[in-house]
C-alpha cells in the first residue's frame, strides 16, 4: 500500500488543455449540424432537385422583369442592360451566399415565441451556430446559380477595360457583399429577441435590399442612396465596387477609392452584429413553457 501511495504521489498532474475559442466551437458545430441536414436532404434526391430548380426559376423572374423593361427602353437610369446585369449578378450572388449560410436566422422570433429557444440554450454549443444551421436548405443553391449566370452574361457582354484591380474587385465584392448581408441577418435576428414577430422587418433589409441593389442607384432618390451608404451600408455590396468596374461616378460624388472599402465595411458590420447578438441573447427571458 505504501508503494502504491508513493506512485500516486509521484504521478504527474493531469494535463489541462486550454478551452477552444468560441469561434472555433461555433464553426465546428455549424458544420456538424449542416452535415446532418445535408444527409437528410440527400435522402430524397428527386425532391432536392425539384426544389432547387424551383428556387432557380422563381428567382430568375426578377431578371426576366428587368429584360422586359429593356424591351421598351434602351437605358434605365443611364445604364444599359449588360450594366444592370452586372449589378444584378453581383448582388444576387452575394445575397444567395449569405442566404445559404445564414438564411435560417429569421426563424429565431418563432423560437422565442414558442419557447423552443430554451432547448438550444442548454446545449454546449454556441446558440448562433445552432440557429444559423437550423434547417439548412441546400435548395438555395438555385439562387446562387442564377446570379452567377447573369453575372457571366454581363461579363461576356460588357466592354470593360480590365485592370488587375478590377479583376480582383469582382470576387472581393461578392464575398464582402455576402458578409455584409450575413451581418444584416444576424442583427435582424438579434432584434427579434425584443420584437418577437419582426421577421418581415429583417426581410425588408435582406430580400428588399438585394432587390434594390439590382437596379442602378440613379433611379432612386438621393436620400435613399445616402441611407444605404452611411446608415445600412448595402451600397458596398455591389453599387460602389460595380460602378468602379464600369468606370462610372457614384451619385453622391464620393471618391473612387471607397470602392475598395467593402472588406473593411464587412468587418465593421460583423463587429456590430456580434455586439447586437450578445446584447440580445443576454436580454432573453424564457417563456417557461
Amino acid at each position: 500500500m505504501a508503494e502504491i501511495q508513493a506512485e500516486r504521489t509521484a504521478a504527474p498532474p493531469p494535463v489541462v488543455f486550454s478551452e477552444r475559442s468560441r469561434l472555433v466551437e461555433g464553426v465546428r458545430a455549424y458544420g456538424l449540424i449542416v452535415a446532418m441536414w445535408l444527409r437528410s436532404t440527400m435522402a430524397y434526391r428527386a425532391s432536392f432537385v425539384m426544389t432547387t430548380v424551383g428556387n432557380f426559376v422563381s428567382t430568375a423572374f426578377d431578371f426576366v422583369t428587368i429584360t422586359l423593361m429593356f424591351a421598351h427602353v434602351d437605358v434605365l437610369g443611364g445604364f444599359t442592360l449588360p450594366e444592370v446585369a452586372l449589378l444584378y449578378g453581383t448582388s444576387a450572388t452575394a445575397f444567395g451566399l449569405a442566404d445559404l449560410v445564414l438564411g435560417s436566422m429569421d426563424r429565431l422570433g418563432r423560437r422565442v415565441r414558442d419557447g423552443t429557444l430554451d432547448t438550444l440554450l442548454v446545449r454546449p454549443v454556441p446558440v448562433l451556430a445552432q440557429v444559423a444551421a437550423d434547417r439548412f436548405a441546400l435548395r438555395r443553391l438555385g439562387r446562387i446559380t442564377q446570379g452567377l449566370l447573369v453575372l457571366g452574361y454581363a461579363l461576356v457582354t460588357l466592354d470593360i477595360a480590365w485592370t488587375p484591380v478590377k479583376v480582383l474587385m469582382l470576387p472581393l465584392m461578392v464575398l464582402s457583399g455576402a458578409a455584409i448581408f450575413g451581418a444584416v441577418f444576424v442583427v435582424g435576428a438579434a432584434f427579434q429577441f425584443y420584437a418577437q414577430d419582426a421577421s418581415e422587418v429583417q426581410n425588408a433589409f435582406t430580400y428588399g435590399g438585394t432587390t434594390m441593389l439590382q437596379y442602378p442607384p440613379t433611379v432612386f432618390a438621393k436620400d435613399l442612396v445616402r441611407g444605404v451608404t452611411f446608415v445600412v451600408p448595402l451600397a458596398f455590396v455591389s453599387w460602389l465596387p460595380a460602378l468602379y468596374v464600369l468606370g462610372r461616378d457614384y451619385p453622391l460624388d464620393l471618391p473612387r477609392w471607397v470602392a475598395g472599402l467593402p472588406p473593411v465595411v464587412a468587418v465593421g458590420c460583423w463587429v456590430l452584429a456580434g455586439l447586437a447578438w450578445r446584447v440580445g441573447l443576454r436580454s432573453y427571458r424564457s417563456t417557461g413553457s
